[in-house]
């Protein structure tokens, strides 16, 4: 299959997605991640800053394994300004990659450009006019966890996966982004990935798990 990860920003695509994309890659998937927004440094643009960034999502994709990397450059802080910006470049993605496995960030996310890629997303994957027959979403530790409770979008996983055997991987590769990282108990640090793998795994019987909400799946039967 064909599996396309949309990350609004670099270490997204990790955080969220880094146990499940290498489980992808070991089963055989053709996985591609897309990156929306560059980076900006205390409301500022550096372009030096800019692409260590890249260099560092680079990193973390030859230690993840998968196989298509696309950068949109759009600009930090500003998705949420205009949804055909945004819509438009994803479903040129989209069609691209063909994929029949799209994973998104989550409406509810403290974030707002999360928020805005999500609704962006949600179109270029639509059911009429996209290849995608999966749609899932995932939570980032210090996005989705830190929004107050009280908006009408939870984050209600439905969907797990056993990532027990590569939870050093992905802390690992979280680890390439050394601007992004953060000490302990801070969500992005390495004790506290672990222990969010942990607690995921614990609700369904693994020793550490990616949670997922899933939005659509549709089954086809063979030769359709």
């Amino acid at each position: 299959m064909k599996v396309l990860v949309i990350a609004p920003h670099m270490d997204d695509e990790i955080l969220g997605c880094g146990g499940a994309m290498v489980r992808h890659v070991q089963a055989g998937d053709d996985v591609a991640v897309c990156v929306v927004a560059n980076r900006a440094y205390g409301h500022r643009y550096d372009a030096a800053l800019i692409e260590r960034e890249k260099d560092a999502c680079r990193a973390a994709r030859e230690l993840l394994g998968y196989h298509h990397l696309f950068f949109l450059d759009l600009p930090d802080e500003q998705l949420d300004q205009s949804q055909i910006k945004l819509i438009v470049p994803l479903e040129n993605v989209v069609a691209r990659v063909q994929p029949a496995i799209a994973y998104l960030p989550h409406l509810g996310d403290l974030n707002q450009d999360h928020r805005a890629v999500f609704q962006a997303g949600l179109v270029a994957c639509r059911p009429q006019g996209s290849p995608v027959k999966i749609l899932r979403v995932y939570e980032v530790p210090s996005s989705t966890d830190q929004a107050p409770a009280l908006g009408p979008w939870p984050f209600l996983p439905n969907y797990y996966v056993d990532i027990s055997g590569v939870l050093d991987l992905k802390i690992k590769a979280l680890s390439c982004y050394e601007t992004e990282s953060r000490p302990f108990p801070h969500p992005r640090s390495r004790e506290g990935l672990e222990a969010h793998g942990r607690k995921r795994g614990m609700e369904v019987g693994l020793e550490a798990a990616e949670a997922f909400m899933g939005l659509r799946e549709v089954w086809e039967r063979p030769g359709t």
